[in-house]
């Protein structure tokens, strides 16, 4: 005898039971597409203030990447911290430090730059190095910018239908900045994500740093860069490994960490030059500074597991993300590297 057909009433219970199953999937599916580009509940990142007045800004690993790019590049060009702050304030504005494909009309990336209005194609203002370096060209050609208002310095060269816009992001963007210059150290860490199954080898981080500060820095720490790599301007996609990443599992063993030798052949070295003290090149701490604080904020993307520099040393994984004494002879020889930073990648 052929069983009963479900019920009107039953059948309702399973057609709303599968309905909320589709729901928690798709919830899943975007919290971890969120999880790995960087996005809402990914690991954190937070800058504080270096004038112990409590100030903090907490954001993304997706905005800390492109809010080093923008400083990295204005600094690359001899622009002042107030250009970078600037910069920082507009791209908070215009797109919240996000690469965004939409916009207003055309507008695209970073500034919310337009192909129609000579900014450059589609794929270059989705450069994020690219769109920092033409805002920086446009800005340093509006007379007195460093003097002007924040939101007067940026309109002038936006255009926006909103002028005043830009002035509620100068307090984040100023400590932003004072970061990712260098100028305050040691106020800028992330969670990071440690125990990544995907390590890029140290060639990925190079091509990163090559991509945003240029050849020169990479170059004088003796090490030479793939031009197919590390003069690859296009940036990766949302949530892909960058370039130069490698397929292979970390080398670290599941009851530890690496071996030392290990750990060197995953290590970039960056030597800090001095500075010649007339103003041309930023002194060798503020530089230092900078470096560290843009591979914390590319930690997330490059898995990157510690940077040090100057007998300091942050860690991938630590709750409380902060920076912590190396001593004498930390896990990435403070002393002996005082004037280098050291990005070990992996774990």
């Amino acid at each position: 005898m052929p069983e009963p057909s479900p019920t009107p009433k039953r059948r309702g219970r399973l057609l709303r039971f599968g309905a909320a199953f589709v729901v928690l999937l798709a919830l899943a599916g975007y919290l971890t597409v969120q999880y790995l580009t960087g996005g809402t509940g990914a690991p954190g990142c937070k800058v504080v203030s270096g004038k112990g007045d409590g100030a903090t800004y907490e954001f993304t690993p997706e905005q800390a990447v492109n809010a080093a790019t923008i400083a990295a590049v204005g600094t690359g060009r001899g622009m002042p911290e107030r250009a970078v702050t600037i910069a920082l304030a507009t791209a908070l504005q215009e797109s919240g430090l996000r690469n965004i494909r939409h916009g207003d009309r055309d507008s695209l990336g970073l500034f919310q730059q337009r192909p129609s209005q000579g900014w450059g194609t589609p794929r270059e203002i989705m450069d994020p190095t690219y769109s920092a370096g033409e805002f920086y060209e446009h800005l340093g050609k509006v007379p007195g910018y460093t003097r002007l208002p924040l939101t007067v310095a940026a309109q002038r060269v936006q255009r926006s239908g909103y002028p005043q816009a830009y002035a509620k992001h100068e307090p984040d963007a100023t400590l932003l900045a004072a970061a990712l210059t260098g100028r305050a150290a040691a106020t800028l860490t992330c969670e990071g994500r440690p125990g990544a199954t995907r390590t890029p080898s140290p060639d990925g981080v190079r091509a990163a740093l090559v991509r945003d500060f240029g050849r020169d820095v990479v170059e004088q720490a003796g090490a030479e860069v793939d031009p197919d790599t590390g003069d690859d301007a296009s940036p990766a996609p949302e949530g892909t490994d960058p370039p130069g990443a490698a397929s292979a599992p970390a080398a670290a063993s599941p009851s530890g960490p690496a071996s030392p030798v290990a750990a060197e052949e995953r290590t970039v070295t960056l030597p800090v030059p001095a500075g010649s003290g007339d103003g041309t090149v930023r002194d060798e701490r503020e530089r230092g500074w900078q470096l560290a604080h843009w591979a914390v904020a590319n930690a997330s993307r490059l898995h990157i597991q510690r940077v040090s520099f100057a007998g300091q040393e942050w860690t991938a994984g630590i709750t409380d993300s902060q920076w912590r004494s190396a001593g004498p002879q930390g896990t990435a020889g403070a002393e002996r590297h005082a004037a280098s930073v050291r990005i070990v990648t992996g774990q």
